[in-house]
C-alpha cells in the first residue's frame, strides 16, 4: 500500500512525534509510506512550554519528511491536501489528540482522491482541559474519517457516545524501543546526582495541571526517608506552585527537579534510576509515559481514570489506586515495596506484555484493519 502519515515529525518533538516516527519505520517495511509534516504546529502564543523543536543535542529519530500543514493559516490548507492527492496514497493516517487540529486535518481528510481510505489515530476524543468548543470540532472531524483507531477502549467508549456509527478498531499502545538498553542504577543515580540505596519514585513526562503531581508531592510527605521523588519533565505552566508544596512538604530534601524537556538521550537515565513510576492523574485516556516504562521494565503505580486500569492494572504491569487522593497513593507505594514479590510479579506481566505490545504486531493489526474498510 502506498500510505501518507499527516503528523508531526522531526524536528517537532515529544511522545506524538516519537510515536509517529516508529510508525513510520515499521509501516515502511512493508508499505510505500511518506510522512508529511507540519509547517506550523502550533503559533508560538499558545505553546505552553519552552520550545516545540528538539534542540541540536537531541538524539530523536529523525524522519525525512514533506512540511505542509500550517495548522494556524487556512490559506495553507488546500495546498497541503492538493500535495496529498499528487502522490495518490491508497491511505491517508492522521493523527488526533486535541480539538485545535480539527479544523485543518479535517479539511485535508475532507478533499482526498475518492479512492482513498482515510484512517484516524485519535489519542483522545475528550480533551483532559476542555473548552466548549470541543464536542462539536471533534465530532466534525471524526465524521471526515473513513475509520477510526484508539489506543485504549476508554477512547473507543467516548467515540462511539460522540458519534455512535463510527467505525472503530482498537489497538494498545505498542512499547516504545527506541530509547536504549537500561544504564547500570549506580552509574544512572550518579549522572543525575541521586542518593543511592533509596527507594526512587519517578514522575515522568511533562507537567500538567490534570497530571497530579501536586497529588504525588502531598503522598510523597507521608513517606519516610527510604524514599526519594525523582520529578523529570518541563511543566507547561508555572512550576512555582510545585516548588511552593514541596518546600512545605518538609521532604524537600529528598525530592529531586530536572524541569526541562527530557531530551530521548536522557530518558534512560530517569527510568534506570526507578524501582517504580507514578502517574497519579486526574484523567487520562492511554499514557506515553507508560510505554517508556514497560520498555525499561518498570512497574507502575496509577489512578483509576481513563484506559490506565485497563492498560495496567487488568495486565498486571502495575497497581491501581481507586481514588487520586495524597493518603491512597502514598498507601499503594508501601504496599509496592512491603515485598519484593509485588514488584516481581509486575515485571513478569510486563515482559509478557512487551512480547504482545510490539510495533510490528501494531502495524500488522492496523494494515490488516485498513484492509477491511470499505470506500
Amino acid at each position: 500500500m502506498k500510505i501518507a502519515i499527516l503528523s508531526c515529525f522531526h524536528p517537532y518533538r515529544g511522545g506524538i512525534a516519537q510515536f509517529n516516527a516508529n510508525l513510520f519505520n515499521e509501516l515502511g517495511k512493508n508499505n510505500i509510506v511518506r510522512a508529511f509534516n507540519f509547517s506550523r504546529q502550533y503559533p508560538e502564543f499558545l505553546f505552553p512550554g519552552k520550545t516545540q523543536f528538539v534542540t541540536s543535542d537531541d538524539e530523536a529519530v529523525s524522519i525525512k519528511s514533506t512540511s505542509l500543514l500550517d495548522t494556524a493559516n487556512p490559506f495553507s490548507w488546500p495546498k497541503a491536501a492538493s500535495e496529498i492527492r499528487k502522490w495518490r496514497p491508497d491511505v491517508l493516517i492522521v493523527r488526533y489528540w486535541m480539538s485545535y487540529f480539527a479544523p485543518s486535518l479535517g479539511y485535508v481528510c475532507r478533499h482526498m482522491n475518492p479512492e482513498c481510505k482515510v484512517i484516524g489515530i485519535l489519542d483522545n476524543v475528550i480533551s483532559h482541559e476542555r473548552h466548549f468548543w470541543d464536542t462539536p470540532l471533534t465530532r466534525r472531524f471524526i465524521k471526515s474519517l473513513d475509520a477510526s483507531v484508539t489506543l485504549c477502549n476508554e477512547v473507543a467508549s467516548d467515540l462511539h457516545n460522540m458519534v455512535p456509527d463510527a467505525v472503530c478498531k482498537v489497538l494498545n499502545h505498542p512499547v516504545y524501543n527506541h530509547f536504549g538498553s537500561r544504564m547500570p542504577r549506580k552509574d544512572a543515580e550518579e549522572e543525575l546526582g541521586l542518593q543511592h540505596g533509596k527507594r526512587n519514585i519517578l514522575f515522568f513526562g511533562l507537567i500538567r495541571e490534570y497530571k497530579g503531581l501536586d497529588i504525588l508531592i502531598k503522598a510523597f510527605s507521608e513517606l519516610d526517608d527510604n524514599y526519594q521523588l525523582i520529578i523529570a519533565g518541563e511543566p507547561y505552566g508555572s512550576f512555582q506552585p510545585y516548588r511552593e508544596l514541596i518546600d512545605g512538604s518538609g521532604a524537600g530534601g529528598r525530592i529531586r527537579c530536572f524541569t526541562d524537556y527530557v531530551k530521548d538521550s536522557d530518558v534512560r537515565k530517569f527510568f534506570s534510576s526507578a524501582d517504580v513510576t507514578v502517574l497519579p492523574y486526574r484523567s487520562a485516556t492511554q499514557s506515553g509515559v507508560s510505554s517508556i516504562s514497560h520498555h525499561f521494565e518498570i512497574p507502575m503505580i496509577v489512578t483509576d481514570v481513563g484506559g490506565l486500569k485497563e492498560t495496567i492494572g487488568d495486565t498486571g504491569t502495575g497497581l491501581v489506586c481507586d481514588h487520586c487522593t495524597p493518603e491512597e497513593i502514598a498507601g499503594m507505594i508501601r504496599h509496592y515495596f512491603s515485598s519484593p514479590s509485588v514488584k516481581e510479579r509486575c515485571i513478569d506481566n510486563i515482559r509478557e506484555e512487551n512480547r504482545r505490545l510490539s510495533w510490528d504486531g501494531f502495524c500488522n493489526s492496523l494494515t490488516e484493519f485498513i484492509r477491511t474498510i470499505e470506500k
